[in-house]
């Protein structure tokens, strides 16, 4: 009797549990469904602000953001009350309603964020050519902008951990799709506002706000690889005061060197990588594809035949200068020959050295294109908005790169691509560097191609191959002797067209490498070290119209870290694919 009592009891406590189960579930579902139209309309809201913002419609982007901020906050009042903590501590849907509230939070903050944002950019959307008569205000209001700027940035990140910290897997494929999606916004919206808040916080002292600054421009010729980019055919001095730039000094490569002692000291490991050429010779200054390496360097030239002490360095090349004039507009030269953006790559890459067979005419004609975008560029300033969409191709392909003397501008400098920095923290790396070792200029014909491919962790360690593929793709045609001439001496150069490239890549901190390659042959490969990077390079003679293939088998130390692979600046683009597998590598 008594135990029958019992099995009544249990199957009675079963049924109330079921029965508030179903209630729960339905109510879940009233619940669900509204915050998922809440967020959908979010979503949809910002999607449609990408395009306003494009179109600079300032009403239209104040009304879409109020919409999509609207929706946000509904979405969050119905996660936040003690019904929907409740669905978080129940089975089966907990872990789904915890997720479903880390969005809605996120929403939120994406949609205030960008509000701030907003107001404070809205001077900078309405600046027009008449802001060019008080620069000083406009710069100034980039100063006022920076802490707002780094302040939504914090948030962002705040906001982020928080989404991470919610379930991965809910069981709803939809759900988590979501939450990658939202993960992967935040992250594209901090970096985009965090590059925002960088430049408003440099470019008021870059740009002499606080008294004059002068910088070393170094305009770099791709048609010769160096680590950087390429070899310095030609630089000046670009002064900045209160906002306004000119350029002076213009010069050929040939005035300015070390002398017959070095200029600076980078350390015992670059002298025994580089020797100490780079440090007395501005045509071997950039090496490394640590750009603060070759910045002090070149200051130091400077400084030691002028006694001028210099605040920085900038380097460009024409592919940067093909950005700039697609902003400002054609250059004409004294002889009347207009520049553009769709010529200027090839006038300064392989035109001008079939069309002045004296390098003095050619270096004198290079130098009149660079002082033509030099005047013009100050009215560059007008129309902020209009720039911000030039700088940033310019700045993720390293067009442009700028060192700075002042500590705090410097530091953060040396965390966007603008410093171009050779970064020491640990993590899945691959770079390739290649420096021209024939003392041509065929690398305008260069084609290169990168394949990382990264394997499982297993005990702390991955195993990892690199593919790089080279081509040296220059037409069948007879090219000036100044493109084609060895100066390497190497006793078989080969064909007129042939190059030699000394070719590096740089692996992660803590690789090893287990066995290289060329065109399935073992090749022998010299090992040094660069910023705790290990680097392994080889000699690779490049037949004209021919390729050749590097296969870099590693092992390299785990990690959940996302893998990089920065790109050299060369005149044609890299090809880079990553395939990795992250069995194993959470830390």
């Amino acid at each position: 009797m008594r135990a029958s009592r019992r099995r009544r009891l249990i199957l009675a406590g079963s049924l109330s549990s079921a029965l508030v189960l179903v209630a729960s579930a339905g109510w879940a579902a009233h619940l669900g469904l509204g915050v998922r139209d809440h967020l959908q309309a979010t979503r949809d809201a910002l999607v449609h602000l990408r395009a306003v913002m494009s179109a600079r419609d300032l009403d239209r982007i104040a009304v879409t953001l109020a919409d999509a901020r609207r929706h946000a906050t509904e979405a969050r009042r119905l996660t936040s009350g003690p019904d929907w903590t409740l669905l978080t501590h129940l089975p089966v849907v907990g872990d789904g309603a915890t997720t479903v509230r880390g969005l809605a939070e996120s929403a939120v903050e994406i949609t205030e964020v960008l509000g701030g944002v907003q107001r404070t950019g809205k001077a900078f959307f309405t600046a027009g050519p008449g802001s060019t008569d008080d620069m000083r205000q406009l710069l100034d209001g980039f100063t006022a902008a920076a802490p707002v700027l780094d302040g939504a940035a914090a948030r962002l990140a705040r906001a982020r951990g928080r989404l991470a910290a919610t379930p991965e897997r809910t069981g709803s494929a939809v759900l988590d799709q979501a939450r990658g999606t939202g993960l992967f916004e935040l992250d594209r919206l901090r970096r985009w506002i965090g590059g925002a808040a960088d430049a408003a916080a440099l470019i008021p002292p870059m740009l002499g706000n606080d008294g004059r600054r002068d910088y070393f421009l170094a305009f770099q010729t791709n048609a010769e690889s160096r680590g950087t980019g390429g070899l310095v055919g030609a630089f000046g001095i670009l002064s900045a005061d209160h906002g306004r730039t000119r350029v002076t000094r213009l010069s050929a490569d040939t005035g300015v060197s070390g002398g017959l002692r070095p200029v600076t000291d980078h350390g015992r490991a670059f002298r025994t990588r580089y020797g100490e050429g780079p440090l007395e010779l501005l045509s071997i200054s950039n090496l490394s594809p640590h750009f603060p390496y070759a910045a002090e360097t070149w200051t130091a030239m400077w400084e030691r035949r002028t006694g001028r002490r210099l605040d920085g360095a900038i380097a460009i090349d024409p592919v940067g200068l093909s950005y700039i004039l697609g902003l400002i507009g054609p250059v004409t030269l004294p002889g009347g020959e207009k520049v553009t953006a769709s010529n200027v790559v090839d006038l300064t890459e392989r035109a001008a050295y079939a069309r002045y067979p004296d390098p003095r005419e050619r270096k004198r004609f290079l130098i009149s294109i660079a002082r033509a975008v030099g005047e013009a560029l100050p009215g560059s300033f007008a129309e902020p908005a209009q720039m911000l969409p030039v700088i940033k191709p310019m700045v993720e392909d390293r067009r442009i790169q700028i060192w700075s003397r002042h500590d705090a501008e410097q530091r953060r400098l040396s965390s966007t691509a603008l410093g171009g920095v050779l970064p020491r923290r640990p993590g899945p790396y691959a770079a390739l560097v290649v420096n021209n070792s024939a003392g041509g200029k065929l690398d305008y014909y260069l084609n290169r191609s990168l394949d990382y491919e990264l394997g499982p962790c297993r005990g702390g360690r991955r195993a990892t191959s690199v593919r790089i593929r080279l081509t040296n793709d220059v037409p069948a045609v007879t090219l000036p002797s100044y493109v084609t001439d060895r100066l390497d001496g190497m006793p078989h150069p080969g064909p007129p067209g042939s190059n030699l490239l000394w070719v590096s890549l740089y692996a992660g901190v803590g690789a090893e490498l287990k066995a290289a390659s060329v065109d399935g042959a073992a090749a022998s490969v010299t090992t040094d070290v660069e910023r705790s990077h290990p680097v392994y390079s080889t000699l690779l003679e490049l037949g004209p119209r021919t390729s050749k293939t590097l296969r870099f088998d590693l092992v390299e130390p785990a990690s959940a870290e996302p893998p990089l692979t920065p790109v050299q600046p060369l005149a044609r683009p890299q090809r880079t694919r990553v395939a990795a597998t992250s069995t194993g590598c959470a830390p």
